[in-house]
C-alpha cells in the first residue's frame, strides 16, 4: 500500500538531514537520550518508532487465516476435536478480548483451535447439507465485500451512540448464544432456534429468525471493525496493535460464516 517512490524520498531526505546535522558532544547526546519520548496529541500516549500501519494488519489477518485455515483441516478430517476446540477457542477468545495488551501467542493461539473447530462443524453441515460450505463461504466474502465497499466509497461511519448501541447488541446477543447453547446441551434439543413461530400465517423455525438478525449484526460489526483500523492508523498506535486489530476482524468473519452456515441450513432443510 506504500508508494516505493515516496519511500526513496523520505529515505533519501533523512539521509541528507543526518550529513548536514552538525556534532554533537557526549553530553549533548547523553541529554538527548535522557529526555521523554515525544506524545501523541491526541491521545496522551508515547510515540512508538513503528507505528501500525494498513499493511501490518493486512499481513497479520493473512497470516492468521492461514492458521485458521490449516486448523479447519484437521477439524474437517477429524471432527470429533471440535466440541474440545470449541471450548479451548471461547475461553482464547475471552481472554484475548478482555486483555489490555495484544498477546501475540495467545491469538494464534485463539486462530488455531477456533480454525480445528470451524473444520469439524463445516464438515458436519457438509454431509448433511452438500454444497452448504462453498455456499456459506461465497456468502460470507459478499458481505465482507459489501461492508467495506460501504465503509470505503460511501464513508459510512458510526458515532459514538452508535458504537455503544453495537457494543451492548453483541454482548446481549453473545449471553443470549451461551444461554441457549447451555440449554440445548441439557435438554438435547435445539434451544430456541428449534422453537417454531407463525408470522403472518407462515411457520418458520425462530431459529431464522435470530439467524437474519445475527447475520446483519455481524455485518455491522464489519465496520466497526474497519472503524477501529482506521482510527489506529491515523492516531499512530503502536505496531503490535496490529495483532489485535486482526484478532478482531477475524473474530467477526469467523462470526458471520457460522451465522451464514447455520441460516442456509434452515432453508436448505
Amino acid at each position: 500500500m506504500s508508494n516505493p517512490m515516496m519511500d526513496r524520498t523520505i529515505r533519501e531526505g533523512v539521509q541528507a538531514g543526518r550529513n548536514q546535522a552538525p556534532v554533537m558532544s557526549d553530553q549533548q547526546l547523553n541529554d538527548l537520550f535522557n529526555q521523554p519520548a515525544a506524545e501523541n496529541r491526541n491521545t496522551g500516549r508515547p510515540v512508538d518508532d513503528r507505528a501500525m500501519t494498513y499493511d501490518d494488519v493486512m499481513m497479520k489477518t493473512g497470516v492468521l487465516f492461514a492458521i485458521l485455515l490449516a486448523g479447519a483441516v484437521l477439524g474437517w478430517f477429524v471432527p470429533v476435536l471440535a466440541f474440545p476446540a470449541m471450548l479451548i477457542g471461547l475461553v482464547l477468545g475471552l481472554v484475548n478480548a478482555f486483555k489490555r495488551e495484544p498477546n501475540k501467542a495467545l491469538i494464534i493461539g485463539y486462530a488455531a483451535f477456533q480454525g480445528v473447530f470451524l473444520g469439524g462443524i463445516s464438515g458436519i453441515f457438509e454431509a448433511r447439507y452438500s454444497g452448504i460450505v462453498l455456499q456459506a463461504v461465497l456468502a460470507t466474502l459478499c458481505v465482507f465485500g459489501v461492508m467495506l465497499a460501504l465503509f470505503k466509497f460511501k464513508g459510512v461511519r458510526y458515532g459514538s451512540k452508535m458504537m455503544k448501541f453495537m457494543m451492548i447488541a453483541v454482548g446481549g446477543y453473545a449471553v443470549f448464544s451461551l444461554i441457549n447453547f447451555g440449554v440445548a446441551m441439557f435438554t438435547g434439543t435445539g434451544g430456541a432456534r428449534s422453537v417454531e413461530i407463525t408470522l403472518f400465517g407462515m411457520t418458520m423455525p425462530l431459529g431464522v429468525i435470530i439467524g437474519i438478525v445475527a447475520t446483519v449484526l455481524a455485518a455491522m460489526t464489519l465496520i466497526a471493525d474497519f472503524q477501529m483500523i482506521e482510527e489506529g492508523v491515523k492516531q499512530r498506535i503502536p505496531e503490535k496493535y496490529s495483532w489485535l486489530c486482526a484478532f478482531s476482524l477475524m473474530t467477526t468473519l469467523v462470526w458471520l460464516y457460522l451465522e451464514i452456515l447455520r441460516l442456509i441450513s434452515y432453508f436448505r432443510n
